[in-house]
């Protein structure tokens, strides 16, 4: 692949913050790193793209994606109930966004966010997932319960991920104040605008 097309994908991959999941940008937008407009514009792509996605995959790989083994990858409930489900679901959204808080803005540690992260979602799938699924994701969820058609205790993975993230980041304005957050896009170290601040350096603040 020449040269421009491989920076192109890199620095592209760079370019939104990857976010994602519905839950991390309504954090930051209550962190005031995030205006309302780019909000919802992101919420709405993320739930969008997890849709079209499953509608896809429904559509095409239908015998590999319908089996009950598979069932759309939906996010089922362990059998420790709905209780459990939702404190487990609470618990690693909060552990997860207080721990990207921490990392991503000390200056030492911000380079190694994406890696405590997939840490983090790695020893949930094989620790948390027999308890609620492990979603941490509405969008990801919602996406395999419409062409699965089910919907047990679908709140569960609206109100604990938001929950859980929202909580983390009032304790850490609490305990660290707002000066000390920097901005929604983890990665700076590349030459691509921010479309948060606006700047590529890791301290750049959003106005």
């Amino acid at each position: 692949m020449p040269r421009r097309s491989r920076s192109s994908i890199r620095h592209g991959a760079k370019q939104s913050g990857a976010h994602i999941n519905p839950s991390t940008t309504f954090t930051f937008y209550r962190l005031g790193k995030i205006t309302r407009s780019d909000a919802f514009f992101y919420i709405v792509c993320q739930f969008t793209g997890g849709l079209t996605g499953a509608i896809i995959a429904t559509n095409l790989f239908s015998d590999w994606a319908a089996p009950p083994s598979v069932n759309y990858a939906i996010t089922a409930l362990g059998p420790s109930g709905v209780v459990i489900a939702f404190i487990a679901e609470l618990a690693i959204t909060f552990i997860l966004m207080t721990v990207i808080l921490h990392v991503s803005n000390n200056v030492r540690w911000h380079r190694f966010t994406g890696l405590c992260a997939g840490a983090l979602v790695a020893a949930y799938i094989t620790l948390e997932a027999p308890l609620s699924g492990m979603s941490m994701n509405p969008a990801r969820t919602l996406a395999s319960a419409v062409p699965a058609q089910r919907w047990t205790a679908l709140w569960i993975y609206f109100a604990a991920p938001i929950t859980g993230m929202l909580s983390a980041a009032e304790l850490y304005l609490w305990t660290n104040g707002a000066r000390t957050i920097a901005c929604a896009k983890l990665h700076h170290d590349n030459p691509k605008r921010c479309i948060f601040c606006g700047k590529p350096p890791h301290n750049a603040s959003f106005d």
